[in-house]
């Protein structure tokens, strides 16, 4: 049997001295990681630069909405945003803090950011359903209670909140248990039970006590809710009384299951 030619032992030999299969393609994983790694530390290079080193993403605008009383430009004054900053590096949790702090009459604000170059503040107001009168101005209190602002003219539509406890006997007893405060929150849920037709008419709460607050309407009739408690039971038995007898000019529906009324 002839053995093998010149030729063949070349190409054998040849073969025995590449690396095997398997070992190529480590080696070749190897490099494609090392040059995705390269890759991945050049485009983080950039985006950081980008985000941070360029003028592109500069902060260049702040845009405000959802303004009533307040003013953009009151707005804008207090949240101090950091024009020229890179946007990704602006504080939008210290600039919300920072607006509900100076401006009470905030009731929440988001602030966003709006790539490529703005921040947006976007505001909602707290909105008054009682006023207290305090010299010669109107203070004005929110559905929870909050006195937010100090004004030298009263919103219309807004009920005046009257505190007329006694010096003696339940009302001033009243006073020193539950506090001030305590006595304008209840005033506060008594005017969110009214009836829509009767808040509407409502043109002050009186708080003699806890459980004796009355309301006076716009016509000169007058309404004795009692507590804050059973709110909507009071609001049907002073919409069923009011309709029983619209000749009366007093309601007494603190006991609503034994509503009253008199006058004519």
């Amino acid at each position: 049997m002839a053995g093998p030619t010149t030729a063949e032992r070349g190409d054998r030999q040849q073969e025995s001295s590449g690396l095997p299969p398997a070992r190529r393609s480590r080696k070749a994983r190897l490099r494609m990681i090392v040059i995705l790694a390269v890759a991945l530390v050049v485009l983080g290079g950039g985006s950081v630069w980008v985000l941070y080193g360029s003028q592109w993403l500069r902060v260049d605008r702040v845009s405000v909405s959802g303004t009533l009383v307040l003013t953009p430009a009151e707005v804008r004054e207090v949240a101090s945003v950091p024009l020229g900053e890179p946007l990704i590096s602006v504080n939008t949790g210290a600039i919300e803090a920072r607006l509900r702090r100076k401006l009470p009459r905030i009731d929440t604000v988001d602030v966003v950011r709006v790539w490529p170059d703005g921040i947006g503040l976007k505001v909602t107001e707290r909105t008054p359903v009682l006023l207290v009168r305090k010299a010669g101005n109107f203070v004005e209190v929110d559905h929870e209670g909050v006195r937010f602002a100090t004004v030298s003219q009263a919103p219309k539509g807004v009920p005046l909140l009257e505190l007329t406890a006694s010096r003696k006997g339940s009302g001033a007893a009243s006073f020193r248990r539950f506090g001030t405060d305590r006595l304008v929150r209840e005033a506060v849920r008594v005017g969110g039970d009214l009836p829509s037709a009767v808040a509407r008419e409502t043109r002050t709460v009186q708080v003699r006590s806890f459980d004796d607050i009355s309301l006076e309407l716009g016509d000169g009739r007058t309404v004795a809710w009692g507590s804050s408690e059973s709110g909507r039971a009071k609001a049907r038995a002073l919409t069923a009384l009011m309709k029983a007898a619209p000749r009366a000019r007093h309601f007494d529906i603190s006991v609503p299951t034994a509503p009253a009324s008199s006058g004519s």
